[in-house]
């Protein structure tokens, strides 16, 4: 498929992110070209999605197509953190489909056909290189096409660029406006594969793969040595994950990596007692550092990052999808209004990105105790709690108390009066208090 010399809309990277803004502006009738330097389906990391994700998948309508593919229904998460065992269940706080364990590969596809079938112009292998912002209008885009067997260079120019280019940040490297997370909580990540592990169960046993046929699973985490550990069952795979500072693997190899890696897994209690009977996925094992970041500067009149283009927060709380398709979903109202309305375009990003700073300093806030650093805007957060549906809000704050870090994000719910009334009984109705595993 040729690449077009012009388009409305570029977007740049095609995860959850960008599929989703391109299917967004499909959908309103608007020319978008999506440019992806991968090929599809493509391994990703992040498996565990939160019930929150179905109300913009059905606000694209790629929900059936989620549901045909026959994800596992996750009923909630068992956490161990400093010795002391919770366990949530989505079905007491009024969520009535479950959360979905998925392989990212199949579901960012998904999302990405859809964004094709929805009319958007979807091109893999095609790699940005640079943006040119002096023609305010209409912005040049630098891209390599790989597709074939040479590189051919070659420019776009749009009126605005979503950039959903996921960790690399491409526009916040280009402004130099991204920031690590500058705390005890600068974390990297070790994760990779396992086959045959057992499960937990939502009745708080353990199963061998087979009985995912009649027992729903739930993720696990749990604490250790200053980080955290993810388990999450797959169909066929199991993903794992440490979560850990970033000097416990300084100046080590790929090969002592992995080392690290499968020492520390079958070191950790309980979750030894799940990958006894596994056997790790040979080359599988992954790494990324700098695992927390945030951008200042997201949004302009011609520009949007969404996604973990725009920041990216400890995952304990699985809200790394819900951030992408709920930014895809702010970002691109904002440009519809804007193509409507070129006067008032900056207005609209300027509104765009305190709504998505706004969500990006929630999510901070719960995942890392932040408390006015590191991007997060108090006033913002408190703001965001006050429009919350009661249920959604206890929540949230019950899963809180699983980890050591809410003491903060209590305050905030505190100061903006709404702890109380959200928080009422909830050691007894909501959060199941464990003593014992049947690992």
């Amino acid at each position: 498929m040729k690449i077009p010399k012009n388009c409305d809309v570029l977007v740049i990277g095609g995860g959850p992110a960008g599929s989703s803004a391109a299917t967004h502006l499909a959908q309103a009738g608007i020319d978008v070209v999506l440019l992806e330097r991968s090929t599809f389906p493509r391994n990703q990391v992040g498996e565990s999605l939160i019930p929150h994700i179905w109300k913009f998948t059905d606000m694209t309508g790629v929900t059936e197509k989620i549901e045909q593919e026959g994800f596992l229904a996750k009923a909630g998460g068992i956490t161990v953190w400093d010795d002391k065992i919770h366990q949530i269940m989505f079905s007491d706080f009024g969520y009535k489909r479950p959360g979905l364990h998925v392989e990212r590969d199949i579901f960012d596809n998904i999302l990405l056909e859809h964004a094709l079938s929805c009319g958007a112009n979807i091109l893999n292998q095609v790699a940005v290189k640079k943006v040119d912002f002096s023609n305010k209008e209409w912005p040049q885009v630098f891209y390599t096409d790989k597709r074939g067997d040479s590189n051919n260079e070659g420019t776009i120019r749009c009126q605005y660029i979503i950039d959903a280019s996921g960790h690399s940040s491409f526009l916040a490297n280009q402004f130099k406006v991204k920031q690590t997370i500058s705390s005890q909580f600068n974390f990297l990540s070790l994760w990779g594969y396992f086959k045959n592990s057992r499960f937990a169960g939502v009745d708080r046993q353990s199963y061998p793969e087979e009985a995912l046929i009649t027992v729903k699973p739930v993720t696990f985490v749990m604490s250790f040595e200053g980080g955290w550990v993810w388990h999450i069952i797959l169909r066929g795979k199991t993903s794992v994950g440490l979560v850990i500072p970033s000097d416990r693997t300084k100046g080590l190899n790929k090969q002592q990596k992995e080392l690290f890696f499968k020492q520390t897994c079958s070191q950790l209690p309980y979750l030894n007692k799940l990958l006894e009977p596994a056997q790790f996925i040979e080359g599988s094992l992954q790494y990324r550092p700098d695992y927390s970041y945030y951008s200042n500067n997201i949004c302009g009149e011609n520009f949007y990052c969404i996604g973990d283009a725009a920041a990216f927060v400890d995952p304990i709380f699985s809200h790394g999808v819900q951030n992408a398709l709920y930014n895809a979903a702010t970002a691109t109202v904002a440009i519809k209004a804007s193509l409507k309305n070129k006067t008032k375009r900056l207005r609209y990003s300027q509104l765009c990105e305190s709504r998505m700073q706004q969500f990006y300093g929630f999510s901070r806030a719960l995942s890392l105790g932040d408390y006015g650093c590191n991007g997060v805007n108090p006033e913002l957060v408190k703001s965001l709690m006050k429009t919350l549906p009661p249920l959604e809000l206890e929540l949230i704050l019950v899963a809180s108390e699983m980890t050591n870090r809410s003491e903060n994000f209590k305050k905030l719910a505190r100061e903006a009066g709404v702890l109380d009334q959200s928080y009422v009984g909830f050691s007894d109705r909501k959060q199941e208090r464990i003593k014992t595993l049947s690992f």
